[in-house]
């Protein structure tokens, strides 16, 4: 089976730079093509707990350079405001909707994004039928006498 070769205008391009070209690029190269929100969060620093997030992910990526690893782990995190940058495309972050961890494969289209948007924290509410004497209006319903 022969390799599909995507057509240049078909490959992955954010804001005229390729995958490979945003990996190549510093942080504050990279902040002049994001959003003004993320460019002001990318040339201010990130916060401890999002150099933290980033030192896991770069220690990942080099494993997986050297080839001591053969898939990426999942990386658990709380840090629902850190930016996904192009290093992190490829890998699987789980991020804490505030009851559990939600996997979230990154892809290079979730660039400039942040982790949050990703892992929803409410769900669409689902009402059913009350159980039985869940609450004394309850009683009057499914017809019982």
């Amino acid at each position: 089976m022969a390799l599909e070769i995507k057509p240049e205008w078909k490959k992955f391009r954010y804001r005229g730079k390729t995958l490979e070209e945003l990996l190549k690029m510093q942080p504050r190269e990279l902040a002049k093509l994001l959003p003004a929100r993320q460019r002001r969060k990318i040339l201010r620093g990130f916060t401890p707990a999002q150099q933290k997030l980033l030192a896991k992910i770069r220690k990942i990526r080099h494993k997986l350079a050297e080839g001591a690893l053969s898939s990426p782990p999942v990386i658990k995190t709380h840090v629902r405001d850190m930016i996904i940058l192009p290093e992190m495309v490829g890998l699987t972050i789980a991020v804490h909707n505030g009851k559990e961890f939600v996997p979230v494969k990154i892809v290079p289209e979730m660039i400039g994004h942040y982790l949050g948007e990703f892992a929803p924290t409410c769900k669409a509410v689902k009402h059913g039928e009350p159980g039985l004497k869940a609450t004394k209006s309850s009683l009057h319903v499914g017809g019982q006498k």
